[in-house]
């Protein structure tokens, strides 16, 4: 392929935590995107229409590899699972970095994803920890009664972007409506959303429905920050002991995206010291793309 003109970017599509090709979570990554400006980003991400969208730049930090800046269709994150995933992978994949343990500089800071031929695994950063609303009162606002939740807190949990954790009956989990003017109201600066989960203990996973906040509340089919804020939130309820505890989430069924989330948390001291997400990520197209004006 010849080189873009200069009025043009060339750009990737690719499902991430994506067992099979046309699974997982869409995602777009622009290269050598140095020059847009963030209207031409935001422009960009909504003609893609993608959950997320991605645009890769130079570090502007000592010991990053690049700079990815992530948006939806309507506004920028500072942080986010499966764009980090997805474009590790694909920088690598392309060969403009070698594979192993690359350093992505992003809104929330430096970050780690290990890559390696079928997927990658994210490292998330500071880990936050907060009480969260009433679990009646947020099942509420999901179309759920008092009686689908399970009477575990929700905790407020992330690294780099939180997510309110609330945890149902199995049962309750595809009856969750979101009233987004109600989870807006009652989450207020929560980046996030609202992760639902139905949780199995007896083999470590869970099925989860995400409502992004980026999306006005809409469902993601996987989400990868929303995955770190889970393994978060099994340790403060006690599902996830001293030591490390893989999870596995299974996401995306119910808009027609299966996803597969493979987490891993590390607790020392009954504090999270570590929280980690990895998966699969399948190239899907390669084009090129007009600069906005």
């Amino acid at each position: 392929m010849t080189a873009p003109g200069p009025d043009q970017l060339d750009y990737e599509v690719v499902d991430v935590f994506a067992a099979r090709p046309f699974s997982g979570n869409q995602l777009a990554v622009v290269l050598d995107a140095d020059g847009l400006s963030t209207d031409q980003c935001q422009a960009l991400a909504a003609e893609f229409g993608y959950s997320e969208s991605t645009f890769v730049s130079a570090p502007t930090v000592p010991g990053a590899d690049y700079r990815v800046r992530i948006f939806t269709p309507r506004t920028e994150l500072p942080f986010a699972g499966h764009p980090s995933v997805g474009t590790a992978h694909t920088l690598v994949r392309l060969g403009r970095l070698p594979a192993g343990v690359v350093r992505q500089e992003c809104g929330a800071g430096v970050v780690e994803v290990a890559v390696d031929d079928a997927g990658a695994r994210l490292t998330g950063g500071t880990v936050s920890l907060r009480p969260g609303p009433d679990a009646a009162v947020l099942a509420a606002a999901l179309g759920l009664t008092d009686a689908d939740v399970t009477g575990r807190p929700v905790h407020l949990v992330g690294c780099g972007i939180d997510f309110a954790q609330l945890e149902v009956h199995p049962g309750a989990l595809g009856r969750a409506v979101p009233d987004p003017a109600a989870l807006t109201a009652l989450l207020p600066g929560v980046q996030g959303g609202v992760s639902v989960l139905a949780w199995d203990a007896a083999t470590g996973s869970g099925t989860v429905r995400v409502f992004a906040d980026g999306l006005d509340h809409a469902e993601d089919p996987a989400t990868g920050s929303a995955a770190l804020g889970t393994g978060i939130w099994l340790a403060a309820v006690g599902l996830a002991g001293e030591g490390v505890t893989d999870y596995t989430l299974a996401q995306g069924a119910a808009v027609g995206r299966p996803s597969v989330l493979s987490g891993r948390v590390r607790v020392t001291d009954g504090a999270v010291t570590e929280v980690s997400v990895a998966g699969a990520v399948q190239p899907i197209a390669a084009g090129r793309v007009r600069v906005p004006r």
